[in-house]
This record gives structure tokens, C-alpha cells and sequence, in this order.
């Protein structure tokens, strides 16, 4: 089925945020739009604000008058639901409440015409429940946009066990024409991005758990080295804990209690003090006015390095190489396991273990371990881990090296994994097992996760570039660590590996 046709109305139940910004995002795009609300007047008020919203990218030059004019004459509030009989599609945007929207489903199947797609923005709720009992519930689909809709790429086009597929296509199609980055996936608990997401917030709340380093380390970490626009607690604190933890257990109880989807106790804390973030003035960060922001722990040394030995291969973190080249480091090369001596200290890519387990059975005296970045070539930090057996000499000369290569250090605990390794291998795994499921196919997932939540790389496709074997061997050092299934390899990853095949292959 193509695209629905610019002629064809568009209906948007529900003229909140959400709402409103998919009826913006319709009749930019050029369809006729009908906003309904059932609180008097809300519709109208809300097409008022789009058209603020328009004036101001006016004034900034990015969209023109005439644009701006055209897309409000498009935008018709209306005070009765039954005004809507003459849409192709109605979107509804209301409540996250199962029986609530069954009950607008039952109403609109009545009203609506045959071939009137029915879509839900639901975020959480199963397509193949809200269809169920409606008589033909193949018209109902999942079109799940991300706030701020006229911003955000993505929108997750969601089957049921019922779903047309031509109607999915059709409505896949119609993202596409409004400018959208849409993916196909299947109705599961979280869809894609909500489920996928889940480590990139549990490992550095376990992290901050353990005592591992403090939020605004964690968080400069996340950023300067994995290359995330946000840190898991900076991120949190602007979503709202409400919101993140009730989407937690959502999913947690969905997947009857699955480990991997735990919620964290440090944040049900902060939901239960009413500490809920920026909206209510502190969550992990205070928001008062005055407040300083901490800054992230950092290690400095005046130690005197000159030259380095490399023994190996580095792998991923091979452009760290060229980084001390450049800084005029003398670098020696020899065969090796992929190890960087510098002084008294052995640097090495943390591979899940504890950084004293790994030294006691590699028999590696002063071992630091350094955490994966996006890329070693641009990134501005890196965290890094000590065995118990480390000097501090040794440490202020694998610090010295770090900080001629223009790197920031700060340093975590002797944790398995570090921070940015144990997440993305995290987030790999629950995208490999999302494949596996079929959930949706390993591109939609990496776009999803892209265009969603604005990551730097889709996790599947980043690792591909560490490369599986690295990625299998972490996860079932960290499943070792802790004795936990929260870790347990996807089996897909064991197969590609097995097959020694890539994820994006």
C-alpha cells in the first residue's frame, strides 16, 4: 500500500503535547487535519500554540510565512468525535490506558469508514490487546512517534498478531512522505526503542550502586568517551523518574520478571522522595537556581613519559596508537596480546574482568584497564580501572601516557566491564535478542535507536566494529562477575560468532 495521498484527512485524538505535535507534523506534510479533544476548547488552544511554535522558526528564518500560514489553514479544531467520520487515518494520542483506548477503538470503528485506518501513539500498550474484540482489528496499528513529534525522526509502525501488513506498509510509507524515519516492528513489550534502551539507564544505575564513581563521573563518561549526547543520570533527571521508572516495570513485568529489565532501587527512591528531576527541581542534579552542577572526577599526573611499547594489536582502541604518535610519543612495536606498556604499567582494553582478577590470571603486574570509547581518535575522556596490585607509580604513568594523548582520565572502581564496554555490550545484546525474536530486523533496530534516542551508532552495527567475539567474551566475563542470567549472551550473538558472521552482515 503507498502513502496515504496529501488529500486524505488526518485525524489526532488527544491535543496534548503528543497530539498536537503529530497533527503539526500531518498537516505540514500538506493533509487536512482534524484535532479532537474532549476537553472543551483544547483543540483550539493547541493549534493556537502550534502556530507560536511556527512564528517563532518564522522570526529565526527557518520556515517561511507562507508556510507557516498554509500549515495552520490545514489545522481544523473540532468539539465532537463525530466530525472525524470522514477521516483515512485517525491517530489517537490520549491516555496510556488499556481500556480507555479500547473503548475510543470500539467508537471509531463504529463511526469511521471501512477502509479508515485506526493507529495508536501508544508507547507501552500491546497493539494485539487494543485491537482485540473489534471487529475487524486488522485495522489497527501502532504509529508510535517520539516527543517532540515535529522534531524527532522516529516513528515505530507497530503490528499486532492482526495487524494488515498492507496497512503497516501503507502507514510505514506515510511516515516516510512527512519526513519521518519510520521502522516496522512487532507489538512486544517496549516495542524496540523502550526495550533496547533499558541497559543504557540500568548499568550506570548499578554502576552508581556499587560505588563505582559518582553520577557526574558516569555521566562525562557516557559522553566525552561513548559519544552519547547524554549521560544516563542527566538524562533520567530530564525525562522524569516518574516516567523512566513506570517504563521500567512496565517492561520488567511485562517479561515476567526478566532480570535483564530490573529496576533500580536507587530510582525508586528518588520517585518516592519526589525528586522527579528537572520538572520538580531535583533528581540526581540539584535544579535550584544557583546550584552548581558537580563536576566529573579526574586524575592528573606530572609523571615524565617519553615512549611506549606496544605488543599487539590494540584492536578497537588502535587509533590511541596514532593519537601518541602524533603527540610525539616514541612508540616501540612488537609482537604481543594486545597490550600498551608505558613505566611500571600494562594498559589493556578491559575485557569484562575485574581488573585484579585479570592480573592475577594473565600474571600481569600493574595492570590498568581503560574503557571503550566510540572512537579513540576523537574522544576527550576515558575511564580506566586498577588492580589491587597496582602501583601508584605505575598509575600516574599510565595516566601520564593517557594525558599526552589529550585525554581526560577519570577512574572507576575495579568494576567488571568499566562503564561505556558494559553498557554497549548490554545494548547489544538486548538488540541481538530483539532480532532474534523478531522484534524487528537489526537495521530497524540500529535506525530505531539512532532516530529515537539519538544515539551515536546503532548498538548492533557498533558491534560489529569492536567486534563480536570482544562483545561475547564481555558479556560472559560479567555474567561470570555477578553469576547473574541479567547478563547471558543473546543466543544470536553465540550463533554469529559461531558462524563468524557480523550482525549487519
Amino acid at each position: 500500500m503507498p502513502a496515504l495521498h496529501t488529500s486524505a484527512t488526518v485525524a489526532v485524538i488527544g491535543a496534548g503535547a503528543m497530539g498536537a505535535g503529530i497533527a503539526q507534523v500531518a498537516a505540514q506534510a500538506g493533509h487536512p487535519v482534524k484535532l479532537y479533544d474532549n476537553r472543551p476548547g483544547a483543540a483550539a488552544q493547541a493549534i493556537d500554540g502550534i502556530d507560536r511554535q511556527l512564528g517563532r522558526l518564522v522570526e529565526k528564518n527557518k520556515l517561511s510565512a507562507e508556510a507557516r500560514a498554509a500549515t495552520i489553514a490545514r489545522l481544523q479544531p473540532v468539539e465532537a468525535i463525530e466530525t472525524l467520520a470522514d477521516a483515512s487515518l485517525v491517530i489517537e494520542a490520549i491516555v496510556e490506558n488499556l481500556e480507555v483506548k479500547r473503548g475510543l477503538l470500539r467508537q471509531l470503528e463504529a463511526l469511521c469508514s471501512a477502509d479508515c485506518i485506526l493507529a495508536s501513539n501508544t508507547s507501552s500498550l500491546s497493539i494485539t490487546s487494543l485491537a482485540a474484540g473489534l471487529q475487524h482489528p486488522g485495522r489497527v496499528i501502532g504509529m508510535h512517534f517520539f516527543n517532540p513529534a515535529p522534531l524527532m525522526a522516529l516513528v515505530e509502525i507497530v503490528s499486532g498478531l492482526a495487524s494488515d501488513r498492507d496497512l503497516a506498509e501503507g502507514l510505514y510509507e506515510t511516515a516516510r512522505a512527512w519526513g519521518k524515519q519510520p521502522v516496522h516492528t512487532r507489538s512486544t513489550p517496549g516495542f524496540i526503542v523502550n526495550r533496547v534502551a533499558r541497559p543504557f539507564y540500568a548499568e550506570s544505575l548499578r554502576l552508581l550502586q556499587e560505588g563505582a564513581a559518582d553520577c557526574a563521573t558516569l555521566d562525562a563518561l557516557m559522553r566525552d568517551a561513548g559519544g552519547f549526547r547524554m549521560g544516563a543520570f542527566e538524562l533520567t533527571d530530564l525525562i522524569g523518574h516518574d516516567v523512566n521508572y513506570a517504563v521500567t516495570c512496565s517492561v520488567f513485568d511485562a517479561y515476567y520478571g526478566d532480570f535483564r529489565f530490573q529496576p533500580s532501587l536507587i530510582q525508586k527512591e528518588l520517585v518516592d522522595a519526589g525528586r522527579l528531576g528537572r520538572k520538580s527541581g531535583h533528581g540526581f542534579y540539584s535544579y535550584a537556581e544557583g546550584a552548581e552542577r558537580p563536576q566529573p572526577a579526574e586524575l592528573t599526573s606530572d609523571a615524565s613519559v617519553k615512549s611506549c611499547v606496544v605488543e599487539g594489536s590494540l584492536g578497537v582502541a588502535k587509533p590511541l596508537v596514532q593519537r601518541l604518535v602524533d603527540a610525539g610519543v616514541n612508540v616501540v612495536r612488537r609482537d604481543g596480546k594486545g597490550l600498551l606498556r608505558v613505566g611500571d604499567a600494562v594498559i589493556a582494553l578491559s575485557d569484562g574482568r575485574l581488573a585484579s582478577q585479570r592480573s592475577r590470571e594473565d600474571g600481569i603486574a600493574n595492570l590498568v584497564l581503560i574503557d571503550l570509547a566510540l572512537d579513540y581518535a576523537k574522544a576527550s575522556r576515558l575511564g580506566i580501572a586498577c588492580a589491587t596490585n597496582t602501583s601508584g607509580q605505575a598509575r600516574d604513568q599510565a595516566v601520564a601516557l593517557l594525558q599526552r594523548a589529550a585525554l581526560k582520565v577519570s577512574q572507576l572502581s575495579d568494576i567488571p566491564g568499566l562503564a561505556v564496554l558494559r553498557t554497549v555490550a548490554m545494548l547489544a545484546n538486548e538488540g541481538a535478542d530483539a532480532v532474534l525474536q523478531g522484534v524487528g530486523s537489526a537495521g530497524d533496530i540500529d535506525l530505531a535507536m539512532r532516530a529515537g534516542v539519538n544515539y551515536p551508532q546503532g548498538p548492533l552495527a557498533w558491534a560489529d566494529a569492536i567486534g563480536l567475539k570482544e562483545v561475547l567474551r564481555t558479556l560472559e566475563n560479567l555474567q561470570a562477575a555477578y553469576g547473574e542470567e541479567r547478563y547471558r549472551p543473546s543466543l544470536l550473538l553465540r550463533r554469529q560468532v559461531a558462524e563468524g558472521r557480523n550482525f549487519r552482515d
